[in-house]
């Protein structure tokens, strides 16, 4: 089946972070925001709060499951665990990539690093499970 391009749009999290698609493949897709000021926990540290990191993770999980799917399919976050393994450096701009490795009739699930630059030093692992709202 022939590789499905997944639009991420410009609305909600997405635009106001300014995700971007900068890869995929069979089952797996790479999404990544620059560093912004704004989203630091606090003026002084520079250090991007949790909420950022949480929504970059949330998308390239979904959009992992589109990339297996081969579709669209209307879904919502079932469960999301992530586990945070050092702060992000301040100026730096971060990547998630997620691999969904299952899909049953109702459920995906899915696996994500986050990493400001360097692959195997992440920011946070996430292990997510979502739910198909519609077929």
């Amino acid at each position: 089946m022939a590789e499905t391009a997944i639009e991420l749009g410009d609305e909600g999290h997405v635009g106001v972070l300014g995700l971007r698609l900068v890869a995929q493949g069979e089952d797996w897709a790479e999404l990544v925001f620059d560093y912004d000021p704004r989203l630091a926990m606090s003026v002084g540290s520079g250090i991007i709060a949790s909420g950022p990191i949480i929504s970059l993770i949330d998308t390239a999980s979904g959009a992992a499951i589109i990339a297996r799917n081969k579709k669209f399919r209307p879904m919502a976050t079932l469960d999301l665990r992530i586990d945070y393994m050092r702060t992000a450096v301040p100026g730096r701009s971060l990547t998630a990539r997620a691999t969904c490795y299952r899909i049953t009739r109702n459920v995906a699930f899915v696996r994500c690093e986050a990493h400001d630059g360097d692959p195997d030093d992440p920011v946070a692992c996430a292990m997510a499970s979502f739910f198909f709202t519609a077929d």
